[in-house]
């Protein structure tokens, strides 16, 4: 919802400049037209107002084209088949993989992998909050090989197991419950 809703804003935006669009998705535009030294500061200034950077580094671009196929990726699993996350990249990017992962190291001061890892485990805690699935059923989503080697990156990143995650969860009371035990009403 909220990547919708940045996509459209930034249309807004270029329409109200006078740039036509052909590709506007997360991180990348791609206009039509050249585009005037005024027009990109005009752009610069509204993205900024939306919270958003206009990107000049071409290397920077890179990195977040690969974040956000990253993304992609991850939240949108269960929509696709297994991958190998480097023949992915690679092949999206239109870059060697070794490229893109040295440049990513060096930038980011950590692998690819890991940052896959990382957005794997934040999906995996969404999905049991929001989906209420069982780890079987994620595992399978997030094309982990099993439960246990889903269990181990899980731990690995939080310091807990799945299972410790779900107990703590489902101990959690929710803000509105506080004080009511106490005998305090509203």
């Amino acid at each position: 919802m909220l990547s919708a809703r940045c996509k459209m804003a930034v249309k807004e935006e270029l329409k109200k400049i006078g740039l036509h669009f052909i590709v506007v998705d997360l991180g990348e535009v791609e206009i039509m037209e050249d585009i005037s030294a005024e027009q990109r500061e005009q752009l610069k200034i509204a993205l900024s107002d939306l919270g958003f950077e206009l990107m000049d580094d071409k290397k920077a671009v890179l990195i977040e084209r690969i974040k956000n196929a990253i993304k992609e990726v991850v939240h949108h699993a269960n929509d696709m088949v297994k991958i190998n996350y480097s023949d992915f990249l690679s092949e999206k990017l239109g870059q060697p993989y070794n490229y893109l992962a040295k440049l990513f190291s060096d930038m980011q001061g950590t692998t690819i992998q890991q940052y896959i890892i990382t957005h794997k485990v934040e999906r995996i805690k969404e999905l049991i909050v929001y989906e209420k699935l069982n780890l079987t059923e994620i595992s399978n989503i997030l094309n982990y090989s099993s439960v246990a080697h889903l269990s181990y990156q899980f731990k690995k990143v939080t310091g807990l197991t799945p299972s410790h995650f779900i107990q703590l969860r489902a101990k959690r009371n929710p803000i509105e419950e506080f004080g009511r035990s106490n005998g305090i009403e509203k």
